[in-house]
C-alpha cells in the first residue's frame, strides 16, 4: 500500500510513546507545556503533513516533530562530546493514528541515542534527560 502508515517494527525500542485521550491539537499544546515544566524548550517544529503536501503533493496524517532541548543537559553533553550535536535536539512526535482518530505522543529515548557514541560516561546525562522526558509524557 503506497500511502499506508507503518508502525515501528516489533522490538524497535528507541522511544517511549503514549496514546492520549485528547485531540491532536490539544496534545501538541499540552506536550509543549509539560516539556517546558521539565526545563525543555522547543527549538524546532516540523509539520510533516503540510511539508509532504507542499513538497511532493502527498496527503499524510496530522504529524509534528518537535525538537526539544534542555539547555543544562545539552551543555553537559557538549562539554564531553562536541559532535553530540548530531544527536540533538531530542525529538518528540505527535501524530493522529490513521483510521482510529487516536493521538499518539512519542519521545526519543536519549539512552538509545547517546548509546551510539559508545561513551558510557554520557550515561548519567542520558538518564537525566530520559527521566525528564518521561515526566513530561506522564504529565499528559
Amino acid at each position: 500500500m503506497e500511502n499506508a502508515v507503518k508502525m515501528p517494527a516489533k522490538g524497535a525500542v528507541y522511544g517511549i510513546s503514549r496514546t492520549v485521550d485528547m485531540s491532536y491539537e490539544q496534545a501538541v499544546d499540552k506536550i509543549k507545556e509539560t516539556l517546558k515544566g521539565q526545563g525543555f524548550g522547543v527549538l524546532t517544529e516540523i509539520d510533516v503533513k503540510t511539508t509532504l503536501k507542499q513538497k511532493i503533493d502527498q496527503d499524510f496524517t496530522k504529524y509534528v516533530i518537535l525538537g526539544a532541548c534542555n539547555p543544562h543537559l545539552a551543555y553537559k553533553a557538549f562539554s564531553e562530546e562536541l559532535e553530540i550535536g548530531l544527536l540533538l535536539p531530542c525529538n518528540v512526535c505527535v501524530y493522529e493514528q490513521p483510521g482510529s482518530g487516536e493521538t499518539v505522543v512519542a519521545v526519543v529515548d536519549p539512552g538509545v541515542m547517546l548509546g551510539v557514541t559508545g561513551r558510557d560516561d554520557l550515561g548519567p546525562v542520558a538518564d537525566e534527560a530520559r527521566k525528564k522526558l518521561q515526566a513530561a509524557l506522564d504529565a499528559l
